[in-house]
């Protein structure tokens, strides 16, 4: 009398799209497999199995932050229909931004990270936590992750 309460859905009835192979089901074997709710929409996985259907193994929820800054491909922002879009892998991953400064920073956020780690692989020894431009990206990168 009161209206429908909408139910969890079932283990095995949670499915996830990949670029290449469409819908992917995470495996039974998987610690995540009885999940039934993520905070995020996306996964990250080590393993992808095809028996009955394609399956992945070994995964992990990941924020939209984190994605966006350590996720390959070029990050790239587009105005479309009035909203400003961060958008990884040739447009495949796409998030609204709150305004164009938001996406902006993102994204320069995210070449600075690169560029500090272009530096560390031409110098191993380097310090990033006591050189002065790579603590204030490492802290800023923190501060994001920690409070969004």
């Amino acid at each position: 009398s009161t209206g429908a309460v909408k139910m969890q859905p079932k283990a095995e009835e949670l499915k996830f799209v990949t670029k290449n192979d469409g819908y992917v089901h995470i495996h039974p074997s998987s610690v995540n497999y009885q999940t039934r709710n993520f905070e995020s929409p996306y996964l990250v996985y080590h393993e992808k199995i095809k028996t009955s259907r394609v399956f992945i193994r070994d995964c992990s929820m990941v924020s939209v932050y984190p994605l966006v800054l350590l996720g390959g491909g070029q990050v790239h922002v587009q105005l479309h229909k009035g909203e400003f879009v961060i958008s990884l892998d040739d447009g495949w991953i796409r998030f609204a931004a709150a305004s164009h400064q938001v996406a902006e920073l993102v994204k320069e956020l995210r070449c600075e990270l690169d560029q500090l780690l272009q530096d560390k692989i031409k110098n191993p020894s380097m310090d990033l936590c006591m050189c002065p431009r790579g603590s204030r990206i490492i802290s800023m990168i923190v501060k994001l992750v920690t409070t969004q």
